[in-house]
């Protein structure tokens, strides 16, 4: 079945429950405005914070969110999404951002990246924020780098701030041992949990206003069941929302009912 036919049979302008919205189109429940606020602090304090979450809780929108809102003549926002370019890929990524052209030798990269985090801020009047997204699979060698690069004249206060956002096993990780030293530098945590089951039927009341429906298009039993299934995480929500506008428009119900939120639950596997 097409989008095209699905919104035109339930009359939206847009469809619903998609994952580019603006930033300020965000439907802002208390866990998304509590964790825009820590990072927001992290920035604002040139501190270490780690963000968690299970898959789909919204991490990277918040940390979206939380970026949009800056000023880019005052900060210089550095994003890794991918730890597996290692140690040498991950400083290559910070030096090249901030104009250097990285050294060969690995040994020297650390170094050199933070002199370029530190001039940003003193020559160019920029704070940089460092964020490695999917931290959870960072390796020791490269959360050790992190914490290298933190070290660099700490105690006159971090140039940079540095978010490491990640699964609940990164928690963990780093109560280990051998981390402790970069867990001892963390100012913020925080935790991001699922929607509770208010927040779930004002989310899915959100997204279809911003699509053109502002009347009662989802059952109060469809959204109980969708906010059981999906425990309250907007990306669970926005797929079983999606997958039950489906089955509605193909029983030709006029509304999302219970039966089109039992099919999407079985089709996704999320009972």
């Amino acid at each position: 079945m097409s989008i095209q036919r699905l919104q035109s049979h339930w009359g939206f302008t847009t469809m619903p429950f998609g994952r580019s919205l603006a930033p300020s189109m965000l439907h802002r429940h208390d866990g998304h405005a509590e964790a825009v606020a820590r990072i927001g602090w992290c920035i604002d304090q040139h501190a270490l914070g780690v963000i968690t979450g299970e898959v789909g809780a919204g991490k990277t929108v918040a940390v979206r969110a939380a970026t949009a809102a800056l000023d880019p003549s005052r900060h210089a926002v550095i994003y890794l999404p991918n730890p597996s370019v290692g140690v040498r890929g991950m400083l290559h990524h910070i030096a090249s951002a901030l104009g250097q052209t990285p050294t060969f030798y690995t040994a020297t990269l650390v170094p050199q990246a933070a002199d370029a985090l530190a001039a940003e801020h003193a020559e160019r009047g920029r704070t940089p924020v460092v964020i490695f997204d999917e931290a959870h699979l960072l390796d020791n060698s490269q959360l050790e780098a992190i914490r290298m690069l933190t070290n660099h004249d700490m105690d006159s206060g971090a140039p940079f701030a540095a978010l490491l956002v990640g699964q609940p096993t990164l928690r963990q990780r780093l109560r280990l041992g051998v981390l402790a030293a970069l867990d001892q530098r963390i100012s913020v945590r925080y935790a991001l949990a699922g929607m509770s089951a208010t927040e779930t039927a004002n989310y899915i009341t959100h997204h279809l206003k911003i699509a053109g429906r502002t009347d009662t298009l989802f059952s109060a039993d469809a959204i109980t069941l969708i906010h059981n299934a999906s425990r309250g995480y907007p990306r669970a929500v926005n797929n079983l929302a999606v997958n039950a506008l489906t089955a509605a428009f193909a029983r030709d119900a006029a509304i999302v009912d219970e039966k089109a939120a039992r099919i999407a639950i079985s089709e996704t596997g999320a009972d």
